[in-house]
This record gives structure tokens, sequence and C-alpha cells, in this order.
């Protein structure tokens, strides 16, 4: 009969077939689903806020295909411990690349932050992203929890060589994740409370001493997150621009396509950066509520998968991922909202960019890989 096509036997063993095929594939079916609705709600809204720009829209997939190559090749050949011997490897790689950067890469918009290989450009600072937690958690693996004092001295030093370098690119938003990302490590592995007490006067120290050191446009960005009204043609147009095209979403919002401050071109960098304006006021706070709650969805999975794992580089390193991944929620969505200065981070997994597309996604393929490899290590 045709209604056997669709039985309940015949769905459950479709599904299970699925699984079985995610499973190979070292993939988690519930993480695995919910990136895939995030992605595919990103290529809506940036065909939207290109001005509906195909051209845009076809980069933009081309990058999302790397991206699941990355995914789909850490997840099912990436190992643990091929993970954790090629730790330090790609830390030092990035460091080269930095430097590299420093005196031969690609200038655009007043920051050199980019190399040119002749068919495409990328950004080496977003390897970091990865390679700075997973040096962290390498060097951790062997050692006894919670870290000593040393143990910190190294991993801070770790940690600040490439986010100095960041920060003279100048990439001011990439060096503040990157320098998160080594940080979450560091608290995952038991940071004690007295350590923890005793470092916040002492960044609060650092944060002074750098206000000299940063370039002026930083120091206004700042300056302009306390007070946007002081500078509304200038360096306070954005947050305010933002905050005109969330405002006038409402609950429900104007429509898909429909968003006069996208569309009309008042709101700057509404492909990247402040893209989650333009869900804001396309769909209302309805639709940043979605998207918030399908975020969340990430992070609890994510740190789930993490905390399965059997050995201290796995569970730090995948912790790490999931809430790095936080961290570039809040810090975008602050920002867009006017909460928090303007330090130019994309919206994970949505905004337009191809190199932190490919890393973000890199980063859920090694954490599934973690996790689907854990009976094969020992503790």
């Amino acid at each position: 009969m045709i209604f056997d096509e669709f039985s309940p036997s015949r769905t459950r063993r479709t599904l299970t077939a699925g699984g079985r095929t995610l499973r190979a594939l070292g993939l988690d079916g519930p993480l695995t689903g919910v990136l895939a609705i995030i992605v595919c709600i990103g290529v809506l809204v940036v065909y939207s806020a290109s001005g509906q720009s195909w051209k845009m829209v076809e980069h933009h997939l081309v990058n999302i295909g790397i991206a699941v190559a990355a995914l789909l090749a850490l997840a099912r050949l990436a190992t643990p411990q091929y993970l954790r011997l090629f730790a330090p490897i790609a830390y030092v790689i990035g460091v080269a690349l930095l430097i590299v950067v420093d005196v031969t890469g690609h200038i655009g918009k007043g920051a050199q932050r980019w190399l040119d290989v002749g068919f495409m450009r990328f950004q080496p600072s977003e390897i970091m992203k990865l390679a700075v937690p997973m040096m962290c958690a390498w060097y951790l693996h062997e050692r006894p929890l919670p870290p000593t004092f040393k143990d910190l001295v190294v991993m801070g030093i770790m940690i600040a060589i490439p986010t100095a370098m960041i920060i003279t690119q100048p990439d001011l938003g990439t060096a503040l994740l990157i320098a998160a990302s080594g940080l979450i490590v560091m608290l995952l592995a038991g940071l004690q409370i007295q350590l923890i007490l005793i470092s916040i006067p002492l960044l609060g120290g650092a944060a002074w001493a750098a206000w000299h050191f940063i370039h002026d446009y930083q120091r206004q960005r700042i300056l302009t997150f306390l007070n946007p009204e002081t500078d509304r043609l200038g360096a306070g147009y954005h947050i305010i621009q933002s905050q005109i095209a969330i405002g006038s979403g409402g609950v429900f919002g104007k429509g898909y396509m429909n968003g006069s401050q996208a569309q009309l071109e008042f709101l700057p960098e509404r492909s990247t950066d402040f893209i989650f304006a333009v869900i804001g006021e396309e769909f209302g706070l309805l639709g940043q509520l979605l998207i918030l709650s399908l975020y969340g969805v990430v992070i609890g999975r994510a740190l789930y998968l993490s905390m399965q794992g059997q050995d201290t580089f796995s569970r730090l390193t995948g912790g790490a991922i999931a809430l790095s991944f936080f961290v570039y929620v809040f810090v975008n969505t602050g920002m867009v909202s006017g909460i928090l200065p303007v330090v130019g981070v994309p919206l994970p997994l949505i905004s337009y960019g191809g190199t932190s597309m490919v890393t973000l996604l890199a980063g859920f393929g090694i954490l599934m890989s973690l996790h689907s490899h854990r009976k094969l290590i020992g503790s």
C-alpha cells in the first residue's frame, strides 16, 4: 500500500540509518542539526542584508562549503591523540604566520591582517582562536590540576605572544577573543579563587596601561560606547543606527527584506558585524530570541560533549571551544545592542566572512572528534 511509505516503522528505520551515518562520520546528530539550521538562516539573512546580492551569497556558500569540509574532515579523521600532538605545531605555525603578516601582510581598511596567497586571502589570527586553547590544554594534559602559579605564568606567556601581535595589526576584537579562549582553559582547569581575586586588580592595572598603547580610533570607540551622542555622524554612527534598526523592528519585525535601515544602507557593516541588527529589524525581538535560543542549544550541547572527554586535553579543549563560542555571541550581540564597545566581531555562523566560518566549524569538528573517539583513549 502507498501508506507503507510513511509508516512509523519505516520512519524509525530511516532515522536509525541516519543516526548510523552520522556516527560513522564522527558527527553528533543534535549539534550538527542545530548548526545546520543556524547556517541556513545565515544564508537568508546575508541575502537580505547584502541588498539581494547573489554574488555575495555565492561567495558565502563557497565559504560554507569549505567550512563544512573542514568540519567533516576533522570530525572523522582527527583523533584526540593526533590533535594533542598537532597542538604545539599549530601554535608555532600560527605565530610564524603572524610574523609574516607583520612583514608582508595585505593591508585593508587601514589594518594589516591578511595574507594573500594568490587564489585567496585569509587571516592567520583566526588559526590562533583554536591553536591557543589547544596549546594551553596540551600543556596541562600531563600536569596535576589545579595548575600551579608557574603553570599559569607559562600559559600566560603562551596567550600573550599572539595576543600582542594581533593587537598591533590592529585587531583588538580578535585579540580579545583569543585571550579569552586561553583564560577559559585556565578557569576550566580549576583556577583557585585566591588567584582570581588577585588577578582582578592586576587586570585593571593592565587595562589602564593598555589605554596608553592602543590606537586613537580604539580609544574613540570606548569613549563613544560610553556616550554615542557625542559623535552621532562619526564614531557613534554605527551604534546609533544599529539601535534604531533593532528598536524599529519591535516584537515581530518589519518582514523579510523590508528593513529600512538595512535596505536603504543606513546601517554600516550590515552583512558582517551588524547583521544581528538586520535580524532585529526584519524579524523583531522574536527573531533575535530564536537565534539566541539556537545558540544556547549549541553551547549547551557542546558543553555536554566536552564533559564526556576521558582525558584532560579533551575536556579542556572541548570546554574552551564551547565557552569561546559563547563569548563570540555575547560580544557581537552586546556590541550591536550598545552594551559593549564596537570591536569588530562577526555574529558566529551568520555573518558574511570565510575565515571565521571555517574556524568555527573546524572547532566544532574537533569537539565532535574528541567525543566520538572518547572510547578509544585511556584516561
